[in-house]
């Protein structure tokens, strides 16, 4: 009987431990946005953290705290990626068919710079310029409210144009895609 207890007592920690650890990953679950644009899919992946009633931006804002500030990885845990399957221009940046990671350079918080990096696979919190394939300036603009989740979009404009979207806190950052 003793043996009994003890294992039902070693399951429920267990499964109390697990349910903790998976609470405190989706803090900021994973989320991939895609769009077929000119018949060629663009897909960007990221994990989307909330404010949660936090300053994000801006002198002592959330993000000045990350070692690779100015410099922020678009997104929560890993690094975000864009992908697509054919040659592309974001803005003014020619960007090859294939992955990539995506920064936005927030220094200015009110003016932001898409930062496209060759190097994939890496945890967010890495960041080397030698690797940038291009920056390109981002149109900012404010929502109506609060955007509480980091959201991104892919919009087909027609005629082989899009737009990348990125919303966070009181921030809405675009840029312009071009399939080729």
């Amino acid at each position: 009987m003793v043996r009994v207890v003890s294992a039902k007592r070693i399951l429920t920690a267990i499964l109390l431990t697990a349910s903790v650890a998976a609470a405190g990953w989706a803090q900021s679950p994973a989320a991939t946005v895609s769009s077929v644009i000119n018949g060629k899919t663009i897909a960007v992946r990221y994990s989307a953290p909330s404010v949660r009633g936090r300053q994000i931006f801006g002198a002592g804002g959330l993000l000045s705290r990350d070692p690779t500030y100015p410099a922020w990885r678009a997104g929560a845990n890993a690094a975000t990626t864009l992908t697509t399957d054919a040659d592309v221009m974001v803005g003014t940046v020619a960007v090859p068919k294939g992955t990539y990671t995506l920064y936005a350079w927030v220094e200015n918080p009110d003016a932001w710079d898409l930062i496209i990096s060759r190097q994939t696979g890496q945890w967010g919190l890495s960041y080397d310029p030698r690797h940038d394939l291009g920056r390109v300036k981002m149109t900012m603009s404010k929502p109506a409210s609060l955007v509480e989740t980091l959201k991104y979009s892919i919009a087909d404009k027609g005629a082989g144009q899009g737009e990348l979207r990125l919303e966070w806190e009181h921030r809405v950052a675009t840029v312009p895609i071009t399939v080729k």
